[in-house]
C-alpha cells in the first residue's frame, strides 16, 4: 500500500505544537511515538475517525523508510476479521485514529524530552 500525504486532526495538530514547544522534538517524530503508544493500547474499536482539518504530512516525513512497517502494524492490530480485511482507505483512517489517540495521551504525560524517553523505556 502506498500513500503520499496524510492529514491529521486539528486537535492533534494543536497538541503537537504545544509538545514541540515543550520538548523541542519535531511533530513527525512525536507522531511516531504517539502511533506506537496507541498501537500498544490495542484496537480503536468503534471510535469514529478524527477530522482531517489539521497538519498535513508527506508520507516520508511522517513514517520515513518504515512506512510499510507502520502500516503493517496498524493492519495487525486493527484487522480482526479475516473474512473482510481492511481496505487501504480504512487502514489510513485507523492510522490517523491511532495518531490522534496517541497524541492525546502523550500530550498529558510528556512535558519534557526526558518524559518521552521515560515513556519509551516504560513500554
Amino acid at each position: 500500500m502506498h500513500y503520499s500525504k496524510l492529514k491529521i486532526s486539528s486537535d492533534a495538530s494543536s497538541k503537537l505544537r504545544s509538545m514541540r514547544q515543550r520538548t523541542g522534538i519535531t511533530p513527525n517524530l512525536l507522531c511516531r511515538y504517539a502511533l506506537m503508544s496507541s498501537l500498544e493500547d490495542g484496537a480503536l474499536g468503534n471510535v469514529p475517525p478524527p477530522n482531517q482539518d489539521g497538519q498535513e504530512f508527506n508520507a516520508y516525513t511522517l513514517t520515513g523508510e518504515l512506512t510499510e512497517l507502520f502500516l503493517a502494524l496498524v493492519r495487525f492490530v486493527e484487522d480482526t476479521d479475516a473474512k473482510r480485511p481492511l481496505t487501504d482507505e480504512q487502514v489510513l483512517s485507523r492510522l490517523r485514529g491511532h495518531i490522534h489517540r496517541g497524541v492525546g495521551s502523550l500530550a498529558v504525560r510528556v512535558k519534557s524530552p526526558a518524559d518521552l524517553f521515560r515513556e519509551s523505556k516504560a513500554a
